[in-house]
Order: C-alpha cells, then sequence, then structure tokens
C-alpha cells in the first residue's frame, strides 16, 4: 500500500476507533476529543471561533464522530455548531495531505490554522479537501482545525430540503439530525495519486467467462507533466489471478486530473458469479507509480427482461424494507456493531431487496451488504421536491453533486443494481418530467452499468397512457402504495407491461386502530395480492424501524411506529410474520413415523416458492437440533422431501431453515398430529 512517510502521533483509543469502519487501511482518525459549541446566533465567523487563539473555556467535550441533536439539551436545535481540536501533522516533499468526511450534516466549512479551507453542502456523501498548503512547516507543531456544521435544512434550497407549497407538512420526513455524523479522518497522498477506481465486471453467461474494466482517475498535484504506469493486482480468497491488461498510456498535465481505461478478460475458471446466496467477491488493487488503492467488486449481471428482474440471467422476486438511519439514543450515528445489529435483522426477516431510505447510509452498511448478500437501490436528494424545484438550476445544480458524491463512493458495490432519482414528486407535471428524463441521463453518464428509476407515489390514480407519467423514462417501475394493491398494480402494468414492479414503501403503521396485529394482517392480505401478480419483482416495507421525525402525523413524543422493529431494535409481532410469510421456501409435513427405542423419523417436504418471493434455491439447509441437512437445489416450484430423525418421547420438532451464508430465515414447529405451526 501507499508508503506514508509523515509524521503523526495521533493518539486515538483503539475501542473508540474500532467502532467506525474507515475503508483505507492507512487513515488517521481524528476521532476522540473534540471542543463543540452551538452558534445560534451565527456569531461564530464574526467572533473569530475558528482562530486558534480563540478561547475554549465555554465549549464542551464531546466524542467525534458526533451527532447533536441526540444530547437532550439540543434535540430541538436548528442551526450552526462548531467543532475544535488540535492535531500533529507536519507535510513531506512530495506528499499531499487529504482531509477527508465520509459525512457532515449539512453544511459544512472548514478553517485549518486560521485559514479558511473550503465548503461543502450535503449531509450523507463524503467529501475532502488538500490541506497540504495550510499545515504548519516546523516540527512538533500542532495544528488547528475548527469546523462549522449547519443543520438547517428546513430551507427551501436545501436536498433534502422544506417543500416551497406554503403548506404545514413542508418538513421533510425524518429529523434533521446535526454534527460531524460520519468518520472524520487524514490521509497521506504521493503527488500523483489514484482519486478513484471504478470497477465494472460483465460476466458473459453463455460462455463463463467475464469482461474487467478498470476506469482509474489519477491526480497530478506537482508542478510537472507525468506519464503514469498502471499496473492491477486481482485476487479472489486472497489468490492471485494471473491477467493480460489493455491499457492506453497517457500524461497528466501539472494539477490536472484524467481517466485511464484498462480492460482484461477472466477465463471461466476465474469467474465466480455474485449473487444474494453466494455473495463471492474479488479484491483488486489499483497501482500507480508510489501509489496503491485497493476495493472489493463482485461480477454480475442484473438485467430487465420481459417484466422480469434477472440476477445472472434468472428471475428473481424478493422482499425488502425501507431502513432509516435512526437509533434510539444516536441518531444518525452508525457505528459498526449498529449496522451489523440492523443488517443481519433485516436479512434473517427475508429482507434482501431494498430502497433503504431517501438519502445515502454509511458505506459500512454496502461493505456488509456486498459480504452477505443483499441488492439495494440508492437513493439521492429529492425527496417531494415541488416543480418551482425541480426546475431551478441551482437546486438541479445542488442535487447532481451530490448524486455524484453518492455514485462515486458506491459504484463498485456488487449490492447497488440501481439508483434512484427521488422519491415522491410530481412526476405527472412537466417539471416532474423534466427531472426525471435529466437526471437519470446525467446518472448514465456517470454509470451506465446500473439500472434507473424513481420512487412515484402518483402512479397509483392518475396517468391513463404511460407518456402521462415520468416512470416512462424508468427501466423498472418503482411505486408507493399503501392499500388496494391488487388493483393499483394492475393497472400500473397495464401502463408499463414490459416493465417489472419495484413496490419501494407499503405498510401501516403498529398505533393503527388494530395496534400491532393490524400490521399482520395488512402483510398477509398484501401477499395474498401481490402473489397472483408475476411482474412484481420486489417489495420494500415502509419501514424496518422506528424512527423520529417532526412531519406531520407524527406522534407526540417524535415516533413514527412503522416498523417491524421499534426505535431500539425490540421485535414486534410483524417481525416474525414478516419472517415466515417472506421465506422463499415453505415447509410441509408429509408423515411422522413412530419407531422402536423412541427413534421416530419425520418426512418434510420442502418446496421453493413459485409465486412471492421466488428464485433458485442452492446449498440451503434444514437444521434441528441435533440434525443438519442440505436441502437439494430448487427451482421455483420444485419440491423435495427429507427424512429427519427425532429422539426420546418428543412429539414437536422445530427446525429452521438456513442460507448458505448461515442466516436463519424460518423457524417452524412440527408435530405428531396433522397440523404444522410457525414457532414464536
Amino acid at each position: 500500500m501507499i508508503n506514508r512517510q509523515i509524521l503523526f502521533f495521533l493518539l486515538i483509543p483503539l475501542s473508540l476507533s474500532a467502532q467506525y469502519s474507515i475503508r483505507e487501511p492507512n487513515a488517521i482518525p481524528l476521532h476522540g476529543e473534540w471542543r463543540f459549541a452551538l452558534d445560534p446566533v451565527d456569531a461564530g465567523v464574526r467572533g473569530n471561533w475558528y482562530r486558534e487563539d480563540a478561547p475554549l473555556n465555554r465549549w464542551e467535550k464531546v466524542t467525534v464522530p458526533h451527532c447533536f441533536s441526540v444530547d437532550p439539551r439540543f434535540q430541538f436545535y436548528t442551526g450552526t455548531a462548531w467543532y475544535r481540536r488540535t492535531f500533529p501533522c507536519q507535510p513531506t516533499a512530495g506528499k499531499r495531505v487529504m482531509l477527508h468526511f465520509d459525512a457532515a450534516y449539512y453544511e459544512t466549512t472548514v478553517w485549518i490554522n486560521n485559514r479558511k479551507v473550503g465548503t461543502h453542502e450535503g449531509g450523507y456523501t463524503p467529501f475532502q479537501f488538500d490541506i497540504t498548503d495550510y499545515l504548519k512547516t516546523e516540527s512538533g507543531a500542532l495544528n488547528a482545525i475548527a469546523i462549522s456544521v449547519n443543520n438547517n435544512t428546513w430551507k427551501t434550497t436545501t436536498i433534502p430540503g422544506a417543500k416551497d407549497n406554503n403548506l404545514p407538512e413542508s418538513f421533510p420526513g425524518w429529523l434533521n439530525y446535526g454534527g460531524l455524523i460520519r468518520p472524520v479522518y487524514l490521509t497521506v497522498e504521493p503527488e500523483v495519486y489514484v482519486e478513484n477506481s471504478k470497477i465494472e465486471a460483465l460476466p458473459d453467461l453463455v460462455k463463463g467467462t467475464a469482461t474487467l474494466t478498470i476506469k482509474t482517475r489519477i491526480r497530478n498535484a506537482g508542478q510537472q507533466a507525468i506519464t503514469p504506469k498502471l499496473a492491477f493486482r486481482v485476487m479472489q480468497n486472497g489468490k492471485p489471478i494471473t491477467l493480460v491488461w489493455k491499457q492506453p498510456t497517457g500524461s497528466v498535465a501539472a494539477n490536472q486530473t484524467v481517466v485511464l481505461e484498462a480492460e482484461t478478460m477472466l477465463k471461466a475458471a476465474d469467474v465466480k458469479l455474485w449473487s444474494v446466496d453466494q455473495p463471492t467477491l474479488y479484491d483488486v488493487q489499483v497501482i500507480a507509480g508510489n501509489d496503491t488503492v485497493q476495493t472489493h467488486f463482485g461480477i454480475r449481471k442484473v438485467e430487465i427482461r420481459n417484466a422480469q428482474l434477472l440476477l445472472n440471467g434468472q428471475p428473481i422476486r424478493v422482499a425488502g424494507g425501507n431502513r432509516v438511519v435512526d437509533y434510539t439514543g444516536l441518531g444518525s450515528l452508525e457505528p459498526d456493531w449498529v449496522v451489523e445489529k440492523d443488517m443481519r435483522l433485516m436479512k434473517e426477516a427475508g429482507m434482501e431487496l431494498h430502497r433503504l431510505t431517501h438519502y445515502t447510509p454509511s458505506e459500512t452498511v454496502y461493505d456488509w451488504a456486498d459480504r452477505n448478500g443483499m441488492l439495494i437501490i440508492s437513493e439521492a436528494g429529492n425527496w417531494q421536491l415541488t416543480p418551482r424545484q425541480m426546475d431551478n438550476d441551482t437546486m438541479r445544480t445542488k442535487f447532481r453533486q451530490q448524486f455524484r458524491e453518492m455514485a462515486e463512493r458506491d459504484w463498485n458495490h456488487p449490492s447497488v443494481i440501481a439508483y434512484s432519482v427521488g422519491n415522491e414528486y410530481l412526476s405527472e407535471q412537466p417539471a416532474g418530467q423534466r427531472w426525471t428524463k435529466d437526471m437519470i441521463a446525467y446518472a448514465r453518464e456517470l454509470d451506465p452499468t446500473r439500472l434507473y428509476t424513481f420512487a412515484s407515489m402518483r402512479l397509483n390514480t392518475l396517468p391513463k397512457k404511460p407518456e402521462d407519467e415520468a416512470s416512462q423514462y424508468c427501466d423498472f417501475i418503482s411505486t408507493n402504495t399503501y392499500g388496494n394493491h391488487a388493483a393499483i398494480l394492475k393497472h400500473i402494468h397495464s401502463l408499463y407491461p414490459d416493465k417489472p414492479i419495484f413496490i419501494s414503501e407499503y405498510g401501516t403503521r403498529a398505533d393503527g386502530k388494530d395496534g400491532e396485529a393490524g400490521q399482520v394482517a395488512h402483510i398477509e392480505k398484501f401477499l395474498t395480492d401481490i402473489r397472483q401478480l408475476p411482474y412484481v419483482a420486489g417489495a420494500s416495507w415502509w419501514s424496518f424501524n422506528d424512527y423520529l421525525s417532526r412531519h406531520d402525523g407524527s406522534n407526540p413524543d417524535g415516533t413514527r411506529p412503522w416498523g417491524l422493529v421499534r426505535g431500539d431494535r425490540s421485535k414486534r409481532l410483524l417481525y416474525k410474520a414478516h419472517q415466515t410469510g417472506m421465506a422463499p421456501v415453505t415447509i410441509e409435513k408429509v408423515s411422522w413415523t413412530t419407531g422402536n427405542a423412541g427413534v421416530h423419523t419425520v418426512t418434510l417436504r420442502v418446496t421453493a416458492r413459485t409465486d412471492f418471493p421466488a428464485y433458485a434455491l442452492k446449498k440451503y439447509q434444514i437444521k434441528t437440533e441435533k440434525t443438519l441437512l442440505t436441502i437439494p437445489d430448487l427451482q421455483p416450484g420444485q419440491s423435495a422431501n427429507l427424512t429427519v430423525p427425532v429422539r426420546g418421547f418428543d412429539k414437536t420438532l422445530t427446525v429452521e431453515v438456513i442460507k448458505p451464508t448461515g442466516f436463519s430465515i424460518l423457524t417452524q414447529t412440527i408435530d405428531s398430529s396433522n397440523d404444522t405451526r410457525a414457532s414464536n
């Protein structure tokens, strides 16, 4: 990896650093203790709060990453807050020091040693500054960093933001959690370094080979033009793969950036496809002179054909959920343990295809999805923007910037199969049509390898012709539909018969007239409706978790109780109902045979669903307390009988269905009588 020749003496507690993954292996975290102050009247700049000699006696001590909105004193604060600390760092000749933010909510301004470095707008996407020329050069000197962060997204000029419709429901649907909410860190780069690399791996499903294209963006921060030499190392399970590369040569002028493209072919023996149940990953090192960066990728093919979503040539119909980045006591902080808990709960609930939410979560979420097999539609920014806002050039520019930051961070994740350009805007109006067409066109220039969509709420009643609504520009339909599902989905299909439908939102609250039991009844009726509709490719419950909001309809305590789990992740009745209903298999007792010496056998029929969810099952297992049996590979609609021993005087048998990735997705109790029941 990069030889980082620079002096750092940061004392970061290991336990603190370990809570938040940073993908750059040689990053120097700026986690830990910072000084913090609110600035409700925006006096900080006038009062020179950014200066290293500004007094800190009235500033609090906080731990970064930090979300100030979860402090009960600041829960309703909307405005500017400041962070300050010092760090030791002296630049070395021929090196560049970069300051990285994985995200800060929402508008961020940075000063180093009394000098303004720059400003960034956007609350969920990464950004960085080259701070080399701002650092002190004398040995042992401490550098002062000051950061102001403003979380005021109640404005009509922010993304996300308030709607300019003069109505009381113009607030966004989730909290504007403010602060340095994700990791802040430094890296040290040579003068010629890799800014980004895009890995495109396209399999030939007939030949079994794959074409691998690497687009490397190289930055020359030096004073002379150079001709970089590129090299690549691809590994699977730690074993290098021998490849022959076709790559152009080109020079990079001083203080300029170029993209160089290389291509190779992986032979069939080296290709292992990535899928939901077989999430095979490859590692690639991109070497440009003295700089080496590493990322992972997967080889998979996602297509739309005949109103079906295909993964590696096979139709897949699968459930999912919307996850709001909100955890009791943490707000929008996402330490690794929260990501692990949430994603595991979702996976075991049968949630595999998600439009997670209306903004970009931490990259740790996508790394988890890559390793464990999930399909994700990433969405940026446009939450119910009005026609005036969508036609505003400044708003369009802000959206493109945030979308680019999202896409350039996430385009190597095999779990990301599609991008969404917004949620619930007036897509039948000319402004909504223009937005959809233009933003998808812009996005395809950045990343033509993904599918494109947006979440529409207008398809439920309005369009009479496909050209009446902006879904005409999408690869597949995403609809937020709450109730009357069968009729509405049939109507949408009549408009766009060649496009699969993804139900990007459906659900009901846990505090309705029938309480939590009403959620269970809702999902049971929903499944009855969609299982008769073969063009429904996915369905994402709103929402996986409860969350806080100031949007109209929130409870007096600020909660919106839509979740399978509560804000603290305790499970509702709905969790088990979703898990059972969204399992891709069913289990039936064929027979229970009582033998001698207390040894019995149970014959079970395991069937791969043919309606919803439905996809090919490979290497699944049945687990009991003492037995682990492999289920034969099944295509949708196929069945297999398994004989399971039962010892002792037990009259019941509890069985689990285990995915090849080790997740338990269905638990069922079989007894010696005629009934089979799901266990609690």
